[in-house]
Formats: C-alpha cells, sequence, structure tokens
C-alpha cells in the first residue's frame, strides 16, 4: 500500500465495459511528512475518496482484490480514506488540519 493525495479526477466516456460505473481519481504520492514528493497515478476509487483527501492505494494484482474492482482490468485501487499516521511517536498527518 502507497500513501497519496487525491488532486484530481479523470473523466472517460469510452472505456473496457467492465470498468464502466467506476469512479477514477488522480493520485499524487506523498512522503510521511504528507509533501507530495511522487509520480502521479490514476486509480479506481473503492470507498468513495474525494479531492483533497490523503488515502492508500495498492497497485497490480492487489488492486483487482476489493469488491469494486474484482474481475477488472484494474492495476490501482483507492481503498481508504487516511484519518492520521504516526511515525516514531509524532503525528505526521491527520485528517481536517491544515497543513
Amino acid at each position: 500500500m502507497l500513501l497519496a493525495k487525491v488532486i484530481g479526477t479523470v473523466v472517460s466516456t469510452r472505456k473496457e465495459k467492465s470498468m464502466e460505473g467506476l469512479k477514477f481519481l488522480l493520485l499524487r504520492q506523498v512522503d510521511l511528512d504528507g509533501k507530495e514528493s511522487g509520480g502521479h497515478i490514476v486509480a479506481a476509487d473503492a470507498v468513495g475518496a474525494g479531492f483533497g483527501e490523503m488515502v492508500l492505494y495498492a497497485t497490480g494484482s492487489s488492486a483487482r482484490q476489493t469488491v469494486m474492482t474484482d474481475k477488472r482490468p484494474c492495476d490501482a485501487v483507492v481503498m481508504a480514506i487516511v484519518d492520521n499516521w504516526e511515525v516514531d511517536g509524532e503525528i505526521k498527518y491527520k485528517k481536517g488540519e491544515s497543513d
């Protein structure tokens, strides 16, 4: 699982039939301090995440193991919305607090 921030959505009017009904999110990887640090990725949304939220996502075969993505040609999926994270006893991110 990887940490990322939802920075947008991706709309596709034509897609593989089995992908119909999925919402696609544009993610940017973040480091342990919550700073955008990695590349961008498009992921199917299995949990109803929204713009600006921190999320956990999975890629590869793990991305096809949610109820929403089962048996679909999906390579990335958002599977959790992060409430907070802590590193060495220090809260690094808490949902709702400004950056």
